[in-house]
C-alpha cells in the first residue's frame, strides 16, 4: 500500500512475529496503522466456540485492521499471524500526519475500504441466498478476478480447503464434497490434492 520507506520517514517501525501471534483483538482500541512485509495474516471473527471465521487473508504489501482509523472505533476482527511475519507498525497519529501530507494516499484507501465492501456485500448475498457449491465459486471467482490465492501460471488455488470453509461459514467436510462435486461438473480440477480453477 504505501512506499515502505515513506512509512519509515513518518516513524514506522518493524514488528516481528511468531505464527499465530494476535496483533489485535476484535473491540482493541486502535493505535497503529499495519502493513505486512513478509508472511501471512488473517483477519477473523472467532466465535465462542473458538471457531474461526475468516474474513481475509492479508499478503505482504498489504494493510490490516484500517477502519478504526477512519471512524475512530474499536478494531472490527482480530488480526493473527499465520506464519513467522514481519509489519510495519505506524503510530495512529502519525499515519493521519501522513495523509494529511500525502492526500494521494487518502484516495487509495477509500478505493481499499470500498472493494473491501464490495466483497462483502458479495459473500453476504452469497451465504444468505445459495448452495455450498455457489458460495465456493463466488468467493473462488472474486480471488481469481483480483489475482489473490492463485498461482498466475496455472490457476492453481492458493488457499486449503479449512479456508475456503473459514471464509464461507461452511463445514470443511462440506467443502471438500462440494469441491467434488465442482469437479464431477466440470468446474474445477483437482490433481494430487491441488485445486485448480
Amino acid at each position: 500500500m504505501i512506499d515502505i520507506d515513506l512509512l519509515l520517514s513518518f516513524g514506522a517501525t518493524y514488528k516481528k512475529t511468531t505464527s499465530n501471534e494476535v496483533l489485535f483483538r476484535e473491540g482493541d482500541d486502535c493505535h497503529f496503522y499495519y502493513q505486512l512485509i513478509e508472511g501471512s495474516v488473517r483477519w477473523v471473527h472467532i466465535n465462542d466456540e473458538g471457531q474461526e471465521y475468516i474474513h481475509d487473508m492479508i499478503s505482504p504489501g498489504e494493510s490490516l485492521g484500517e477502519m478504526p482509523l477512519f471512524d475512530n472505533g474499536p478494531y472490527a476482527a482480530t488480526a493473527i499471524t499465520n506464519k513467522e511475519s514481519i509489519l510495519l507498525r505506524l503510530k495512529k497519529h502519525h499515519f493521519h500526519q501522513l495523509l494529511k501530507e500525502e492526500p494521494i494516499l487518502h484516495f487509495l484507501f477509500s478505493q481499499l475500504l470500498a472493494k473491501r465492501l464490495r466483497f462483502k456485500f458479495l459473500m453476504s448475498k452469497e451465504l444468505a441466498l445459495n448452495k455450498p457449491e455457489e458460495k465456493i465459486c463466488t468467493l473462488l471467482s472474486y480471488y481469481k478476478i483480483n489475482k489473490k490465492f492463485f498461482c498466475t501460471k496455472c490457476n492453481m488455488v492458493q488457499l486449503t480447503r479449512q479456508q475456503i470453509a473459514d471464509m464461507t461459514g461452511l463445514r470443511v467436510e462440506t467443502v471438500i464434497r462440494s469441491i467434488r462435486l465442482l469437479q464431477n461438473k466440470g468446474k474445477l480440477a483437482i490433481a494430487k490434492g491441488k485445486v485448480y480453477f
